[in-house]
C-alpha cells in the first residue's frame, strides 16, 4: 500500500499547519478527514469564529483546540503569533468561511511565513467554488484563469477588463450579488455582448442556479431580478483571431514605397511586423498592381 492508498501525510503531528477546505454550501460535503482534524487540532485559525462554531454545530462535533480569529484585517499582525505556536509543537488547522484557505481568502501570508521558517504545511482538500463553477459552466475547462473579484470602481474595473479582453483562457470571477449587474454591464462593454458566460449562484445549496448564455442576456436577467447569494461568474476566453492575410497588408507596403523605400525592403519590413510570408506578400502586391493596370 503506497502513501496515497494509506491516506497521505499523517495529520495531527507536532509542528504542522493544515489548510482545511470547508463546504461551500452543503455541510454534507465535509470530509471525514476535516471532521477528525477539527476535533483533534491544537489550534484552529478561523476567518470567522462564528461561522466556525456554526459549522461545528451542524457537524455535531466540538473541538478541544484553541480557536483564534484570523482574517484579512489581522493577517499581518497575527501570522507571527500563529507561527510561533506551530514552532512550539502545535498542530494548527486553518479554515475560512467556505472553500480552500489562501485562494481568494486568508491563508497565503501564513503559508508564506511557514515555508520561510521550514514548517510543514499540508492540506485537507475540500470543495472549491472556482472549480465547481468552472465544471458547471459548460465552457472550456482545459485552460482557465481565476481572477477573483474585479475592482469596485468603474474606471479600475474597465481597465482590468481591457487587460483581459484578449485572454484566451476561460476566466472565473467572484462577485457580490448587489454588484453583479454592474459587473456584467462592464463585461458587455469590455468583451462584447455575445461573449459566452455563466452565472453560478448558491453552488451546492438548496437554491443552486446556473444561468448560461451571452453576456447581454445574463445582464438583462441580472437587471430584472433581485439577485441574492454567493456568485461565481465564468466567462469564455477571447476567440482565436483570424489569421493574417497577405492581401490585408498591401496598402502598408505601398505606403512605405511612397515614402521612398524599395519594394523588396518594404515587403520584408511589413511581413516581419505582421508575421506573414514575404513571398506571399510580394505576390499579393504584384497581383494588386496588375489588377490596377488592367
Amino acid at each position: 500500500m503506497n502513501e496515497r492508498e494509506a491516506g497521505g501525510p499523517a495529520l495531527g503531528q507536532p509542528g504542522q499547519i493544515v489548510l482545511a477546505g470547508t463546504p461551500i454550501g452543503n455541510v454534507r460535503d465535509a470530509s471525514p478527514r476535516l471532521v477528525e482534524l477539527l476535533q483533534t487540532a491544537d489550534v484552529v485559525a478561523a476567518e470567522d469564529t462564528r461561522r466556525l462554531h456554526k459549522l461545528l454545530q451542524l457537524l455535531g462535533i466540538t473541538t478541544s483546540g484553541k480557536i483564534i480569529s484570523y482574517h484579512e484585517h489581522n493577517e499581518a499582525s497575527r501570522t507571527a503569533d500563529l507561527l510561533e505556536l506551530v514552532l512550539a509543537g502545535s498542530t494548527l488547522v486553518m479554515v475560512t468561511d467556505a472553500g480552500m484557505p489562501a485562494v481568494s481568502d486568508p491563508g497565503f501570508r501564513l503559508v508564506e511565513a511557514a515555508v520561510a521558517a521550514g514548517v510543514v504545511v499540508t492540506a485537507v482538500p475540500g470543495p472549491s467554488a472556482v472549480l465547481t463553477a468552472l465544471a458547471l459552466s459548460g465552457l472550456p475547462t482545459d485552460r482557465f484563469t481565476f481572477e477573483g473579484f474585479l475592482p469596485r470602481k468603474q474606471g479600475e474595473r474597465a481597465a482590468r477588463l481591457a487587460e483581459l479582453a484578449g485572454e484566451r483562457r476561460t476566466m472565473v470571477f467572484f462577485e457580490a450579488p448587489h454588484r453583479l449587474a454592474a459587473m456584467l454591464r462592464a463585461l458587455d462593454a469590455g468583451f462584447g455582448p455575445e461573449r459566452q458566460a455563466a452565472v453560478c449562484r448558491e453552488l451546492t445549496k438548496l437554491h443552486e442556479e446556473v444561468l448560461r448564455g451571452p453576456v447581454r442576456e445574463l445582464l438583462e436577467w441580472a437587471e430584472a431580478e433581485e439577485v441574492r447569494g454567493e456568485i461565481a461568474v465564468v466567462v469564455a476566453g477571447a476567440p482565436e483571431a483570424a489569421p493574417e492575410r497577405p492581401e490585408d497588408h498591401v496598402q502598408d507596403v505601398n505606403a512605405l514605397v511612397a515614402q521612398g523605400a524599395r519594394l523588396k525592403e518594404a515587403v520584408a519590413a511589413v511581413a516581419a511586423d505582421a508575421r506573414i510570408s514575404k513571398r506571399e506578400l510580394y505576390s499579393a502586391v504584384l497581383a494588386a498592381r496588375s489588377d490596377t493596370v488592367s
